[in-house]
């Protein structure tokens, strides 16, 4: 007890701040509180009709759908498959190279979210970079924004997260030993076959847990798909995040809202569980 005591301030800021809301909002989750009405003044508990009534709404499974789409694309195949190559190239890059590249993939990473969802909106708009780009070849580009809203979005979260699966990926592949990939190229192994038997199986702890941080920080994008696309044209790229805003601030149904970001909360979770399940082998 003696030896945990130190830890006691901050355990007690954890709760505060994080299990706390936590709790508040699976609470609220069950309740018809609003920003407005008698429900303001006041807040009820309804059990399971938030639940109920949002399995009811068409635009429900079209965000699920959305949301598991710009998961899969932009976080596990995007990031992850992004990250892992430019480490390997940095590898055996020289330093000019390394220095440039680096430079310009961390410089997304770090921009402030607001600045890089406008920098993405102005890449991406019908008279933006891309299309200016593309007309200079003679191409006349489309409104990515209204005609392919979740593949712009898809490649703005890759540009915005590809960096820190560069960096996971560049410090695990460092602390692999390099007799074994040099005793392996002796043996006549390609650079493919080193890749595939020798690096990501020595590095799959850390794409385990890129995997899962990527996940999660994917799953709450909200302000790069809200200023790029608002969730539209329509609800066509309206992900979870962005329905939960919808109806928990513009219609002012918090209740009917935090219902969704619970849902989100456990979508969160059950990935969670998935990776860490792939990790425990090599744990144990």
């Amino acid at each position: 007890m003696l030896r945990g005591t130190p830890l006691l301030p901050a355990i007690v800021l954890l709760a505060i701040f994080l299990l706390g809301p936590v709790i508040s909002a699976v609470f609220g989750a069950f309740t018809n509180s609003a920003l407005s009405g008698s429900a303001a003044a006041g807040a009820e508990f309804i059990g399971f009709k938030n639940f109920t009534d949002l399995f009811a709404d068409p635009d429900f499974p079209k965000s699920v759908v959305l949301t598991l789409v710009f998961l899969f694309f932009s976080a596990v195949v995007g990031q992850n498959v992004l990250g892992l190559a430019l480490a390997l190239m940095l590898r055996s890059a020289n330093k000019v190279v390394r220095a440039l590249v680096s430079t310009i993939v961390v410089g997304a990473w770090i921009l402030p979210e607001i600045v890089a969802s406008f920098a993405a909106y102005a890449f991406f708009t019908k008279a933006g970079t891309l299309n200016g780009m593309l007309a200079a070849i003679g191409i006349d580009g489309p409104s990515w924004l209204y005609s392919f809203p979740m593949l712009a979005v898809i490649l703005a979260n890759i540009w915005r997260g590809a960096a820190f699966s560069m960096l996971v990926y560049s410090a695990a592949i460092n602390d692999v030993p390099p007799e074994i990939t040099e005793s392996a190229e002796v043996d006549g192994a390609a650079g493919w076959q080193r890749l595939i038997r020798i690096t990501i199986p020595m590095i799959r702890r850390s794409i385990s847990t890129n995997l899962m941080l990527t996940t999660l920080q994917t799953l709450s994008v909200f302000t790069l798909i809200y200023v790029m696309t608002g969730g539209g044209p329509g609800t066509n790229s309206s992900t979870l995040p962005l329905l939960a805003y919808k109806e928990g601030i513009s219609f002012g149904q918090l209740g009917f809202g935090t219902a969704i970001a619970l849902i989100l909360l456990v979508v969160g979770a059950l990935c969670s569980i998935v990776y860490i399940r792939a990790l425990k082998p090599e744990v144990d």
